[in-house]
């Protein structure tokens, strides 16, 4: 499904085919890097779920599924430049495929906005950092293999050094008037989303 929403969002913009399977493959392997247990194609795949049960609250649905493509395309732990990197690519695909700048702008803002995931003017942003958080939302038992995963994604970091900086994420959270920006998600995620923020922190 992921691929096929791919190859139909591209075919609005350019006619080379070609060209269209040579970025999905892009995005696959990025995707597919051993090194990813969390921001894999799973999780691209879990944004489309939540985003496409709003799709009609959505007033741009082309470049929030660009920005769902390639907001995580860079992704390497040890870096903290990850969204620059990852908005940077967008920007030469959506180039490449003609999109229009005014949309490959907005992709970049809302590529940008999951670093801090602040409250936005733009409804779209707000919509994306909430699905991109839902996770957090999601029933204990898979909550938890998230919060396993993102370990696994940060391996190279003993234990008493990754404990110390998940605990201060975590706190971030619980400390935040709402994590879920709009009524949609609040309503949807948000208190079991605090559920499981609190019960990781007092495991950890």
């Amino acid at each position: 499904m992921l691929q096929q929403t791919f190859i139909e969002l591209a075919r609005k913009y350019t006619t080379d085919l070609d060209l269209i399977s040579e970025l999905w493959n892009e995005i696959q392997e990025y995707h597919s890097d051993q090194k990813r247990y969390y921001h894999t194609l799973r999780h691209l795949e879990h944004l489309l779920e939540q985003l496409s049960q709003i799709k009609d609250e959505i007033d741009d649905w082309d470049t929030l599924l660009f920005t769902l493509f390639y907001h995580d395309v860079v992704y390497d732990s040890s870096k903290s430049d990850n969204e620059e990197q990852s908005a940077k690519l967008a920007e030469k695909r959506m180039k490449e495929l003609s999109v229009p700048d005014e949309q490959i702008e907005k992709c970049v803002q809302q590529i940008m906005a999951t670093k801090s995931h602040e409250v936005s003017k733009e409804t779209d942003t707000n919509l994306f950092t909430d699905a991109d958080l839902s996770i957090l939302g999601q029933p204990w038992d898979e909550y938890l293999k998230y919060a396993q995963n993102v370990r696994k994604e940060y391996a190279q970091y003993p234990k008493l050094i990754y404990q110390a900086g998940r605990k201060k994420v975590l706190r971030h959270f619980l400390e935040m008037d709402r994590i879920f920006k709009t009524n949609y998600f609040f309503e949807k995620y948000e208190e079991t989303a605090r559920l499981n923020l609190e019960k990781e922190l007092v495991q950890s």
